[in-house]
Parts: C-alpha cells; structure tokens; sequence
C-alpha cells in the first residue's frame, strides 16, 4: 500500500473537488432563479462566475501534477445539492425560501471550505508550493462567499422568512 500516501489523496481529494465543482456549476444557476432577494440571486451569479475560475484552478493543479483533469463522483456534494433542490422546491414562493437557499448554500461553502483547506494544508506538506497557493486562492473565496451569504442572512434573509 506503499501507494496509498499522502500524494495519493491529494490526487483523490482533487478528483473529487473537480466533480464537486461541476456539480456545483450546474446548481447555481437554478438557486440564483429560485432566490426571491435580487441580493441573493446576484450573490449566486457571482459565485457561479467565481467558480468557473475555480474549475479553471483546477485544471491548473491537475496540468501541475502531469495529469489531465478528471473527476470521482462526489457523494457528499451529491447529498448536499439534492438537499438544497428539496428545500427549494418544499419552500417555493414562501416567505422562508430565500433563508432555507442560503443555508443550502452555505452547506455546499462549508464542504468547500474544508476540502480545499485540507488540499492546501497537504500540498505545503508535499512541498508543493504553487498548487498550494492555487487552492489558497479558492479557500479564500470560499471563506468570502460564506461571510457574504451570512451578512445577507443576518441583514434581510432571515427576518424576511420570520
């Protein structure tokens, strides 16, 4: 199992967090149309925009390694976003949709957040320092997106869903 290092799971975690960026992709566009807050659907719009250049990072990482991009199903994004569609469409048109949408999304920041740190956190092990910094990026903008989406809770969301 001499194969099984820590190199190795980068490279898994990397495949995942490809799928998982993809999915998510796919997702975004339909939170942004079922927001009822004009604050959140462009919140949404930005993330997506966002995390195409994430995906974009991506790439880079997987050229830096001397792989070409692929991905593994991600089972836990999988749950999460198919959580996120059961909010939407159980609370579509109620007062309590836009705050149940930002919890969905804050759900999918916070499994970024933690891959993405865990990737930075192996690849400054691995001595990788520019991959490292590249999954810095995203960590950043993930940690952004997740204060952004609780100031807009705190600020309008939730008290419109009371």
């Amino acid at each position: 199992m001499a194969d099984k290092d820590l190199k190795a799971l980068l490279v898994h975690t990397v495949k995942d967090v490809y799928f998982a960026e993809h999915a998510i992709l796919k997702a975004l566009p339909k939170m942004a149309a079922a927001a009822k807050s004009p604050k959140l659907k462009a919140a949404f719009k930005t993330h997506l925009e966002q995390t195409e250049g994430q995906v974009k990072r991506l790439d880079a990482v997987f050229k830096s390694l001397g792989m070409k991009p692929e991905s593994v199903p991600c089972e836990a994004i999988k749950g999460i976003l198919k959580e996120g569609d059961e909010v939407a469409e159980e609370f579509k048109g109620a007062s309590a949709l836009d705050a149940g949408l930002v919890a969905a999304a804050q759900a999918v920041e916070h499994y970024e957040i933690a891959r993405y740190g865990a990737l930075q956190a192996w690849a400054t092990e691995l001595g990788m320092t520019d991959v490292a910094k590249l999954f810095g990026e995203t960590l950043d903008e993930e940690e952004k997106t997740d204060q952004l989406l609780t100031d807009l809770a705190l600020a309008t969301v939730n008290e419109a869903a009371a």
